[in-house]
């Protein structure tokens, strides 16, 4: 009877330590798993909120091509709702107070009247296209639209057909991309440009360099 129960005792050990290692990796997997997501909702958070402003923005102060840039950017905010939504993002993201319009046409100041315009600098000779190879809209993050078409980007800065190379520095990643649609961003990158130079799992490039290459 001694042995039967030392024999007994043994084997309950041995139980609880596995169920304890069990319980210990389930619990490492399920807080590995909650910090992606977390990090990964940040990302989709912020690009989806930068998104929102811009329209907002578009709204409050239209111009001739705000109607085309919203058009763009919703497509913009569609696929980042759907990637959330994935993701199992749940807090809700609005946009931002938009700026109050502009004066359609400011008072004069009769103390300090305007200045003549100032006439831009000539074309460097030679016909080459003025800051080709410089580096452009520093600061600017870079995010994607929703486009089924082969490596290209949307610009509200530089008009279709100009060529320019985006780094993600977070990766050393390029690409080369001709402006093929206008938005109200500095760059934007279509699906298959953005896929070159992407980080996985985030959405939006902070530390970027974009170049006019031609």
């Amino acid at each position: 009877m001694y042995r039967r129960s030392g024999t007994t005792g043994r084997a309950r050990k041995l139980l609880i330590g596995v169920a304890a290692t069990a319980l210990l990796g389930t619990a490492l997997a399920v807080g590995t798993g909650m910090s992606n997501a977390g990090e990964n909702c940040n990302g989709l958070d912020t690009a989806l909120r930068n998104n929102l402003n811009f329209m907002a923005d578009q709204r409050a102060n239209p111009d001739a091509q705000s109607l085309a840039r919203i058009a763009n950017r919703q497509a913009v905010v569609d696929l980042i709702e759907q990637r959330r939504a994935t993701a199992g993002c749940k807090r809700r993201v609005n946009a931002d107070r938009p700026a109050p319009p502009a004066p359609a046409n400011p008072p004069a100041d009769p103390v300090n009247p305007p200045a003549d315009p100032v006439s831009p600098p000539d074309a460097p000779a030679g016909g080459g296209a003025p800051g080709a190879g410089e580096v452009v809209c520093e600061g600017s993050t870079v995010t994607l639209f929703n486009e089924n078409a082969a490596p290209a980007a949307s610009s509200g800065t530089f008009p279709i057909g100009t060529t320019l190379r985006v780094t993600n520095l977070d990766n050393n990643k390029s690409t080369t991309v001709r402006v093929t649609s206008p938005s109200g961003s500095c760059v934007l990158l279509n699906d298959a440009a953005f896929e070159q130079v992407r980080e996985p799992g985030k959405f939006l490039i902070r530390r970027a360099v974009i170049e006019r290459v031609g």
